[in-house]
């Protein structure tokens, strides 16, 4: 590889399924501009979750480091990323690198390409909660980011305030909308185009026909003990209800599956059923009536569908949702969560004022702009 071609090489690094979701968008647009080498490598900090994404994108990596170990500490983990992405940027000899979020793989990209001198953009920049534990380690992962990147990509403009008072310069950033819009509405399009790509939720349609479905995602490690012990206790209560079906894609994590084998059982109107792909994920986002769930993303995705969110932890780095009123904290409080979920169930006005709002985090359209801030970069 020539020098010049160095200079104009774009490095993508991501390691989870969120930051593939989030990312393919933006890999698809420049991978269209001319004069741009792109090359994807992925850390597959979450492994299965991570190649599900990657190959309803059609994304192939380039470089594949396979990091996954069970049980891994952050430390260890932390430390293979930083040997093991230094090594992939010392061969790839990149002009830019671009990481997505807060995950471990997002942090130490952006170090290793610090300690290289390689510009490093970041990709949903400027999510701040306000509280170090919570969201814990990610709310640490992004501060650090931020000081690294010289392009930073806002997905609001509340986002964007936050880095302004970290004193990051003004002129790096740039209030793009947020790129899982861009994904969620593809893959939306995509699955009308070809039904057969979500068609593993058939079954459950049928079974909850009649009912109002409250789809549960939960998995953050916050919540683990007793966090997640009021979750199970609130689900419970919340099925024991005749008109409502609960959707429960059950995370792997055995700190979440053992405690909801303990208090859910089997239940005829609960479906507990293996993690979705991306496709059958957004299905059942439109099944959903309404969404309860500890996620950052969901709190994005579930308004682009008029989905009201009732989010299981006590901040987020997304008070653009809870200010626009898509989204409302009942942290993990058993009877928090459960009144929570009977107003929006019971009242149809509290249910309307949320699924109508208007949703705060883009049009669909983020991926282009971000797309045409590095190609100018590189005078593509």
């Amino acid at each position: 590889m020539t020098a010049a071609a160095a200079q104009k090489t774009v490095l993508f690094v991501f390691g989870t399924r969120p930051e593939a979701i989030k990312l393919f968008p933006v890999i698809r647009a420049l991978r269209e501009t001319p004069g741009l080498r792109v090359r994807t490598c992925v850390t597959a900090q979450h492994r299965g979750l991570l190649d599900q994404v990657l190959a309803i994108a059609g994304i192939s990596p380039d470089i594949d480091l396979d990091l996954m170990e069970p049980g891994q500490t952050l430390d260890r983990l932390t430390a293979r990323l930083l040997t093991g992405l230094g090594e992939v940027m010392d061969a790839e000899r990149p002009g830019r690198v671009i990481v997505q979020g807060d995950t471990a793989t997002a942090m130490v990209g952006a170090l290793a390409a610090y300690y290289r001198r390689v510009p490093v953009a970041h990709v949903e920049a400027g999510l701040r909660s306000g509280d170090i534990w919570q969201p814990w380690p990610e709310e640490v992962n992004r501060r650090i980011v931020a000081p690294i990147a010289d392009q930073h990509f806002a997905p609001t403009e509340t986002a964007a305030e936050a880095l302004r008072r970290e004193n990051i310069d003004p002129a790096t950033i740039h209030v793009t909308g947020n790129t899982v819009i861009d994904a969620l509405l593809a893959t939306r399009a995509a699955i009308a185009a070809d039904p057969a790509m979500a068609a593993g939720l058939d079954a459950i349609a049928h079974r909850f026909a009649g009912k109002r479905i409250v789809l549960v995602t939960t998995h953050r490690r916050e919540n683990f003990g007793e966090g997640m012990e009021s979750i199970a206790r609130a689900i419970q209560r919340i099925a024991d209800r005749p008109d409502v079906g609960v959707l429960f894609p059950m995370h792997p994590n055995p700190n979440v599956v053992a405690v909801m084998d303990r208090h859910l059982g089997a239940r005829d109107n609960v479906a507990r059923i293996d993690p979705l792909d991306y496709p059958h994920f957004i299905r059942a986002l439109d099944l959903a009536h309404l969404v309860l769930s500890d996620s950052g993303g969901v709190q994005e995705e579930a308004p682009a569908l008029g989905k009201p969110v009732l989010v299981m932890r006590e901040t987020t780095e997304r008070p653009e949702g809870v200010a626009a009123g898509t989204a409302r904290l009942v942290g993990t409080d058993t009877d928090r969560i459960v009144s929570g979920i009977f107003t929006l169930l019971d009242d149809s006005h509290a249910y309307s004022a949320m699924a109508r709002a208007h949703n705060p985090f883009g049009d669909g359209h983020a991926s282009q702009r971000i797309a045409r801030i590095v190609a100018d970069g590189f005078g593509c």
